[in-house]
């Protein structure tokens, strides 16, 4: 479904527009756990914020020049960092700061030539296309955006 630049960033578009109607939510909804043990919405959005500013700034820059990849961060403390940040925040904090950063990423997808999406490059040991490689993001933002909705949030809020 994502194998398309412009699918692509028509996804991270209209994911804006999703994070913009979570505006509309409660305090109460925002910070409800999506399940027991699970994290609360305030949190899932505020995870996916450092993730764009990785890609942007430690990806994309390095993936189709002779310098190595930045190490990437340590997952689980990135998102523990993540998680406590949104929980200090307002909701207008982090869905602003979502907002400010999934447009600089959009903005700097646009700055990719065509030819680059299909162009491999490896991580690791995998070998991937930026294709694949926003592909697997945007299945990442679709499973959150898909359990916020399952929560009873679609009630509340518009759809991706």
């Amino acid at each position: 479904m994502y194998h398309d630049k412009h699918q692509i960033i028509s996804h991270y578009e209209k994911s804006i527009v999703f994070v913009e109607s979570l505006a509309n939510i409660t305090e109460e909804q925002w910070r409800t756990p999506l399940e027991p043990g699970k994290w609360t919405v305030a949190e899932v959005i505020g995870h996916l914020t450092p993730w764009d500013e990785f890609v942007v700034y430690q990806r994309l820059p390095f993936l189709f020049t002779e310098e190595g990849l930045p190490k990437g961060p340590d997952v689980e403390e990135m998102n523990a960092n993540a998680a406590m940040n949104s929980r200090t925040q307002s909701k207008e904090e982090t869905v602003a700061d979502f907002i400010n950063q999934r447009q600089r990423l959009i903005d700097a997808l646009y700055q990719i030539v065509d030819e680059q999406w299909r162009q491999p490059f490896t991580i690791g040991a995998s070998e991937l296309t930026l294709y694949g490689y926003f592909a697997s993001l945007v299945d990442h933002d679709l499973h959150h955006f898909s359990q916020i909705h399952n929560m009873g949030a679609s009630k509340w809020i518009s759809s991706i």
